[in-house]
């Protein structure tokens, strides 16, 4: 190769070298401007955003849940989030996180954590695997709840009720249900296509084998196990 051509290539080399330089530093410059955008977004956000890398481990968490939680950045990426998981949600909760990252698939989950004001309050948390364009896995990407309003709610029937309802035949828990939701005897015969006679006999018996002696008592005995809505 004449020293003239190696002149030239090695120019052209240093060209193109410049140039993957150059678009190297422009795609850094639009993938910050890009986390940026996101960051600023998801602390603009009223709920709690967190994000993970490729090895599992917490990366960001916005401005609202670290409000929430009365920490740190430092103090909560890493695993450092999971320091106030409720002892009895742990368990759960981070083996359903593992188990959907290892299969690169979203998840749902719910746990107590420890809220700033050092009460345990309950998250419905949403995550998904994050890839970028060209298909690289990057991590996850989540959002979580307060639901503990409605935790509260949870209805939990009384084991005695559902035992002694549950002892009923199965006419007498249908007897026992219409009646409890403001059916009168002849209306709940009609609706079930029996007799008077026989939805009045089914009654006694519920009563009997209830141990009550007024509807009131009927009423209060579905409730509790969870066969009507108070």
């Amino acid at each position: 190769m004449a020293p003239g051509q190696q002149v030239e290539e090695v120019t052209c080399l240093r060209e193109k070298l410049t140039e993957l330089e150059a678009e190297l530093q422009r795609q850094q410059v639009r993938l910050r401007t890009g986390e940026e955008r996101f960051r600023r977004m998801a602390d603009a956000a009223p709920i709690l955003i967190w994000m993970s890398g490729d090895d599992a481990t917490y990366t960001f968490f916005n401005r609202y849940w670290l409000e929430f939680r009365g920490r740190t950045m430092q103090e909560e990426i890493g695993n450092g989030w999971a320091q106030g998981l409720h002892p009895d949600d742990r368990d759960l909760c981070l083996g359903t996180y593992l188990k959907a990252f290892a299969a690169r698939e979203a998840f749902r989950v719910q746990y107590r954590i420890q809220r700033s004001d050092g009460e345990y309050c309950w998250l419905e948390d949403n995550g998904a695997p994050h890839f970028e364009a060209d298909g690289e896995f990057t991590g996850y990407i989540g959002a979580a709840f307060d639901i503990s309003d409605r935790r509260r709610n949870v209805f939990t029937p009384d084991a005695e009720s559902v035992r002694l309802v549950f002892a009923l035949t199965e006419r007498e828990r249908q007897v026992l249900v219409l009646i409890a939701a403001g059916r009168s005897t002849k209306e709940a015969a009609a609706q079930l296509g029996i007799s008077y006679k026989t939805a009045d006999s089914h009654r006694s018996r519920i009563l009997e084998k209830l141990g009550v002696h007024e509807t009131a008592s009927m009423v209060r005995y579905a409730i509790r196990a969870g066969l009507i809505e108070a």
